[in-house]
Parts: structure tokens; C-alpha cells; sequence
């Protein structure tokens, strides 16, 4: 069970935890499952996981030598990238911070 497709997707702007939530439900799924669920899942996150999954199954196919009815994904994970720092003014003077977060999505495909 070998590593056949990787690709990476940084600074996602959206925040790692809304984002995990979707990579759990694909994590260790067939890459045909994969993209099913992703492609009726109501959440904002599906739409970049997907366009990842799609990349690594684009990259393992281009390697060749694999079949691709049987891959898998093999690991999908979320990491937190750089965060923008905004300020939003208040009253008397005040400033509240508002801190935007970004991901970093790593996906690996592995053959079965």
C-alpha cells in the first residue's frame, strides 16, 4: 500500500476547524466515495477539499502505472496557516481585534 497521488492546498481562507470537519468524513473513503460525499456535502469546506482530491487523483493518473478504481484516501490533513489581523473600531476610542484564519490541506492517495 504504497503513496500514489499527493497535493497540497495553502492558505485556504477558512478556519482549520470548519475544515477538519469535512476532512473527517472522506479520510481513509475510496476516492469515488470521496468525491460523491464532497460533492452533496452542504458545507463551504467540501468545495476546496474536493478541488484537492481532485488534484492528487490528476497527479497519481499522470504518474501512471496505478489503477485508479482503487485508490483510496490514504491521509487528509488540516493545518493552520498564517492568520490575517484586523481591527474593528468601537466606542470610546476602542479597538477590537478580529483575527481571520487560513488552512493548509495536505492529501496523499494510496492504493489498495
Amino acid at each position: 500500500m504504497a503513496t500514489t497521488g499527493k497535493a497540497t492546498f495553502s492558505h485556504v481562507r477558512m478556519a482549520p476547524t470548519k475544515v477538519r470537519v469535512v476532512a473527517n468524513l472522506v479520510r481513509g473513503k475510496r476516492v469515488e466515495t470521496a468525491m460523491e460525499l464532497l460533492q452533496f456535502c452542504t458545507r463551504r469546506a467540501a468545495g476546496p477539499v474536493l478541488k484537492l482530491l481532485k488534484s492528487a487523483l490528476a497527479n497519481a493518473d499522470q504518474r501512471g502505472g496505478v489503477d485508479v478504481d482503487r485508490l483510496y484516501v490514504r491521509t487528509l490533513t488540516v493545518n493552520e496557516g498564517p492568520r490575517l489581523k484586523r481591527s474593528r473600531p468601537r466606542s470610546r476610542g476602542m479597538a477590537h481585534p478580529i483575527v481571520k484564519a487560513s488552512s493548509h490541506l495536505q492529501i496523499e492517495l494510496g492504493e489498495r
